[in-house]
């Protein structure tokens, strides 16, 4: 599996509108962050975790030429709001394009997306296929088996998603010691840490640690990085020898 980092920033992404911070002006490329989502390459499969509004631009830097489906963690803007464009590979392939998601998931995407579920789709629209997923469920595409598992963002459920050795958790601040049992022997590991300071949603620098720690994998990513977390090279100096900090555009080859 060749996984790369399609985005590893906030909601707001990096560089900030207006913000003249360090990290905002950064010329270090690492500091440049898209809305979080990740590319996974299995063997001749491409598949996408989360589609927010940078979607078409990362396929493009990307040159994802065709795309065999969709999982989402939430219903959040920045994580599902780039589905429109979905519809190129719809048009090269001829065929809905596959969306893994949770029933209320599901529903909410139809609520904001109305064109695309009517009874009378306009022309061009997006053509999607909901695969449900369920927390005590594991399911498979293309013969690869992906185990969904269950963590709060805040009081929102989310998703994160395991397959073989390898998991990818984004906006988690709570997980119960029940979905914990699912990450144990993970070896790589991807978790959310906003910044240095207590959030009310999200892991923060310190706790993201910890939780590492508990697991314990071989190497650890951290992604969705606010420009408060601090300058790129200035924080993972500070990092533990099996923790990096994720950066856009970054490829790690792991055997699953």
């Amino acid at each position: 599996m060749k996984i790369r980092f399609l985005g590893t920033g906030t909601s707001q992404g990096i560089p900030i509108i207006g913000c003249d911070c360090p990290v905002c002006t950064s010329d270090d490329s690492r500091d440049q962050r898209l809305r979080c989502a990740v590319l996974l390459k299995i063997n001749e499969q491409n598949l996408v975790i989360d589609v927010g509004p940078d979607f078409r631009q990362q396929m493009l830097r990307a040159k994802v030429a065709h795309l065999d489906g969709i999982l989402l963690t939430h219903e959040h803007n920045d994580h599902v709001v780039g589905l429109d464009d979905v519809r190129p590979f719809n048009f090269r392939s001829g065929k809905d394009m596959p969306i893994y998601a949770r029933l209320s998931v599901q529903n909410d995407i139809k609520r904001r997306f109305p064109y695309v579920f009517s009874d009378n789709p306009y022309p061009g629209a997006p053509s999607v296929v909901f695969r449900d997923i369920e927390v005590d469920t594991s399911f498979q595409i293309g013969g690869t088996t992906i185990i969904p598992i269950e963590a709060l963002h805040g009081q929102l459920p989310v998703f994160g998603f395991r397959i073989g050795n390898f998991t990818y958790l984004t906006d988690i601040k709570t997980i119960s010691d029940q979905e914990l049992e699912k990450l144990m022997g993970t070896e790589l590991l991807v978790v959310n840490a906003l910044h240095k300071k207590e959030h009310h949603s999200h892991l923060n620098l310190s706790q993201a640690l910890a939780f590492i720690e508990k697991i314990n994998p071989t190497r650890a990513y951290l992604t969705h990085i606010s420009h408060k977390m601090g300058l790129h090279q200035e924080v993972e100096e500070t990092l533990p020898a099996n923790v990096f900090i994720a950066y856009d555009n970054l490829e790690i080859d792991f055997l699953i």
